[in-house]
């Protein structure tokens, strides 16, 4: 929380005029909204010739950027204004989803092992004695609660699926894993983030084109989960910024709706490229960087983004 208010501090100069078709169904006492795509930059290409890259994650202890391509079995770390992204962790375990924990420890969701590790070292692996299907996409609170989602995409060839539905995991920081919300096997849990100040958590489901939002109740337990938002198609990967605005990547681009649920509209990549994750970096937390297939990109944002965990 503290970051969060120093960053508002930070960037309360810079925020500009509310837009007119914003929802105005918010609460009395929530903080104004305003358009996040307002005075937003040119969207730049980091670097390209990647299989598949995912999972951008900024470290603020290091000043960096990490992210995964998921065929190659690589986590690249890339310094903003330095050399090109360079490995950092190889073989991966086909690592997708990364976050960073109270410790500055890396968090990946990964594929060819079926787990969720820290520092290659597996925390979750199997849930009711049954293997879990592929962790996809993880998120950390404040508190070192452990949040993620869990289709099938990822299951290595020649293995079967065993659990009967598709999950949101929480492992609660003493490492007791509870499945927080079951869906059926048709669905595909997949990107994840929690709100400013924690009190709910979003995942996209790419099956259903929708956004959810789930209430965090007291010890980390999610409550009912409700539509927040239905997308252009295809969700994946989602990043907050410190107004809780969701920037969440789709079939049409970068989606980007408010805390409210109303969409402000939509950042297109260059040659139509199709993105798959994305994350707030940079010392000002401005720059939102985009995971898109083969590349990375970059754009920089009039309001400052909240660093995922």
């Amino acid at each position: 929380m503290a970051l969060v208010l120093a960053l508002l501090a930070a960037c309360g100069s810079r925020q500009v005029a509310v837009d007119a078709a914003a929802d105005t169904t918010a609460a009395l006492d929530a903080p104004p909204m305003f358009d996040p795509l307002v005075g937003i930059g040119t969207v730049e290409l980091v670097q390209g010739g990647f299989m598949f890259t995912e999972g951008p994650q900024w470290r603020e202890a290091t000043g960096d950027l990490v992210f995964t391509d998921i065929p190659a079995s690589t986590i690249y770390r890339y310094v903003p204004g330095g050399a090109p992204p360079a490995s950092l962790r190889a073989p991966s375990g086909k690592a997708n989803g990364l976050a960073i924990d109270n410790a500055d420890m890396l968090i990946a969701a990964q594929h060819d092992t079926r787990s969720v590790t820290r520092e290659a070292t597996a925390i979750a692996t199997l849930f009711e004695g049954k293997k879990l299907n592929s962790p996809n996409d993880v998120i950390v609170a404040d508190d070192g609660t452990i949040y993620f989602t869990d289709p099938p995409y990822g299951i290595p060839q020649g293995q079967t699926r065993e659990l009967d539905f598709m999950g949101v995991f929480r492992i609660a920081p003493g490492g007791t894993l509870t499945a927080e919300h079951r869906s059926p096997l048709a669905a595909r849990p997949n990107g994840i983030g929690l709100t400013p100040d924690g009190t709910a958590l979003y995942v996209a489901d790419t099956a259903d084109g929708k956004l959810y939002r789930f209430p965090v109740e007291a010890g980390g337990a999610l409550g009912t989960r409700s539509v927040h938002a239905t997308t252009a198609g295809n969700p994946d990967g989602l990043a907050i910024d410190i107004a809780g605005n969701i920037f969440v990547t789709t079939a049409a681009g970068v989606e980007a709706f408010s805390p409210t649920g109303a969409r402000w509209g939509m950042i297109a990549l260059p040659g139509n490229a199709q993105p798959a994750n994305c994350a707030f970096g940079d010392a000002d937390h401005r720059t939102l960087y985009i995971t898109a297939r083969t590349q990375l990109f970059r754009v920089r944002l009039a309001n400052a983004g909240l660093p995922r965990r």
